[in-house]
């Protein structure tokens, strides 16, 4: 079949929207994508959309797309890559183009090779029969959990004593979450420590609901704990990120913060509200999910290529 490939642009915003929610409907049954993630994606600080960039089209249609950005500085390269079903040598085309891509990042960077993360759904659009003839292979396991929530039953908890719970009101709060972001994820699976300016892109500050986003002290401690939110999406309210200082933890705050967040939610006429967890991890983290009436929506996995 013949595909014309060509560079993203920032208007395409829609139309890659539109192509990943097809593949969400194939994949987990619904439309999980919001057009500000895109958005997001396409205005990333570290790409460049005329190289790093590519949509595949079977005449108008817009069948596959694929992103590639490099945060380490180094040899660590991050990929994204959507293909419908019946358009897999378009898939397979983009990937050429991203690998050789990741590589010549990777070598701008001085590095001698390529490491590049890709994550997929369990059971995706794409053949992964064909990315493993590549040389790709799974890393690592997601799994996205989610809870209903009701204004009749998820009511704000009272912090105990000692504890304080406060939204993220101004741009010293702001720090201080991207502080406690910073510390209480250091520990974890293909972190990239980031500054401050290139984590606000990261959590893409510019169209977050900051009100959303709540820091938790102790009196021993001062500021032990966050938990980051939005409500852009159309499925359900998304816990981003939730993280809690190692020397605070076994205290509640964890728990506390949850369950702030699902009566917050509930209050805005959510009836839903997500999250991801890394089965990996060794905090706990996905303990406390399940105590607090989280279950299994999908899973994703990590595929990793080492190019040389």
């Amino acid at each position: 079949m013949s595909y014309v490939i060509r560079p993203a642009r920032l208007s395409d915003a829609p139309a890659v929207t539109e192509l990943l929610n097809q593949v969400d409907i194939f994949e987990t049954g619904r439309p999980e994508t919001d057009p500000t993630s895109v958005e997001a994606d396409l205005k990333h600080p570290e790409v460049d959309l005329a190289r790093d960039s590519w949509l595949a089209f079977d005449g108008d249609r817009l069948v596959a797309y694929a992103l590639v950005w490099d945060e380490s500085g180094g040899e660590r390269l991050d990929a994204d890559h959507y293909v419908l079903p019946d358009h897999q040598e378009a898939g397979q085309r983009l990937f050429t183009e991203l690998e050789a891509r990741a590589l010549a990042k990777a070598r701008e960077n001085g590095a001698s090779r390529a490491v590049v993360h890709l994550h997929l759904h369990t059971e995706p659009t794409l053949d992964t029969g064909l990315i493993r003839e590549r040389g790709w292979s799974v890393v690592r396991r997601y799994h996205v959990l989610d809870r209903p929530v009701d204004p009749a039953v998820d009511r704000a908890p009272e912090p105990p004593a000692g504890v304080r719970l406060r939204a993220c009101a101004d741009e010293a709060d702001r720090r201080r979450v991207h502080t406690l972001y910073q510390a209480t994820f250091a520990d974890h699976f293909d972190f990239q420590p980031r500054p401050y300016e290139q984590w606000l892109h990261d959590v893409d500050a510019e169209t977050l609901d900051w009100s959303l986003v709540w820091i938790a002290s102790t009196e021993e401690q001062g500021d032990a704990g966050f938990l980051m939110s939005r409500n852009d999406r159309e499925s359900m309210g998304w816990i981003r990120s939730i993280g809690v200082l190692r020397e605070a933890r076994a205290r509640g705050l964890g728990g506390l913060l949850l369950r702030h967040a699902f009566a917050a939610y509930a209050a805005l006429g959510r009836d839903t509200v997500g999250l991801g967890v890394d089965t990996g991890n060794t905090t706990g983290a996905p303990g406390l999910y399940a105590r607090n009436g989280m279950t299994l929506r999908y899973a994703v996995d990590t595929w990793e290529t080492v190019l040389s």
